[in-house]
């Protein structure tokens, strides 16, 4: 794996060559965005609240400023979904879909789990798909039809089929407070039948992991398309597989998402229709 500042520099200069212009884009806006969330980590930040635990921080805003005036500047006729300002109507058959620092609790806690998250949507399906964990600084990358890369290194999902072997990711709706349907009855259930369940706070970066193969599958309810549009591809172009809780076809508006190697897909979704 390529590591250091210089060597993924390096890669990229390289691999850029390679990328389509939408990819490209997403590779370079991202980056910039997440070495500014990065810098201002340890900095004292303003929160404000969407909801009883849901916040925003000012990192939030200046990452998604930066990024939508890089994309109105490179392409100003795309339509974009992010999460912080209204979604921007142009051109249908072309949707950006932004997360600027998914992984906002953590973030506003100085927990240093959290990453940007950009894809294209071009007629009703993602083709390019990046997530980028500046902690790290690891670049997850891929295009439809290209696979999915880690820096210099194509990667793919594990290869574990046997869900009491698999370590697994999920999180909880921030409306876990008033709803009943929050995920403590699969979280209860899971972490019984798996070998292990991580709760890191950051949807797409979780999803990015089993893309990589450091996790063998994911869940989580009530999640928003800019949350899990990037990430899907990444597993997808890794070898995975991205539905709902069912198995159902998955799109960026599915609000529950299920994803995984493949292997253990069935003996997830038997798990979880299976608990009360």
């Amino acid at each position: 794996m390529v590591s250091g500042q210089q060597d993924l520099q390096e890669f990229l200069h390289r691999r850029l060559h390679g990328m389509n212009a939408f990819t490209e884009f997403a590779v370079s806006t991202a980056k910039e965005a997440g070495q500014l969330l990065k810098s201002r980590l340890n900095t004292p930040h303003t929160i404000n609240y969407k909801g009883v635990i849901n916040l925003v921080t000012e990192a939030d805003r200046m990452s998604e400023t930066l990024i939508l005036e890089r994309l109105q500047k490179r392409f100003p006729d795309h339509s974009f979904l992010t999460e912080e300002s209204p979604a921007g109507d142009k051109d249908p058959e072309c949707r950006w879909i932004i997360d600027p620092l998914d992984g906002t609790t953590n973030y506003a806690h100085g927990y240093p789990v959290f990453c940007v998250s950009i894809a294209l949507e071009r007629r009703k399906r993602i083709v390019t798909g990046v997530v980028y964990n500046p902690m790290m600084d690891e670049l997850f990358f891929a295009e439809e039809g290209q696979g999915a890369w880690l820096n210099g290194q194509r990667i793919s999902v594990s290869h574990i089929s046997d869900l009491s072997r698999s370590l697994l990711a999920t999180g909880f709706p921030y409306d876990i407070r008033e709803s009943e349907f929050n995920n403590l009855n699969y979280f209860n259930s899971l972490a019984k039948q798996a070998q292990a369940v991580r709760r890191a706070g950051s949807a797409a970066l979780d999803m990015a992991y089993v893309a990589a193969g450091r996790f063998d599958g994911f869940w989580e309810l009530k999640l928003m398309p800019w949350d899990t549009a990037a990430a899907s591809l990444l597993i997808m172009e890794a070898g995975g597989i991205v539905s709902d809780l069912s198995g159902l076809e998955f799109s960026p508006g599915s609000p529950h998402v299920l994803a995984s190697n493949g292997k253990i897909h069935r003996q997830l979704i038997d798990a979880l229709q299976k608990t009360p």
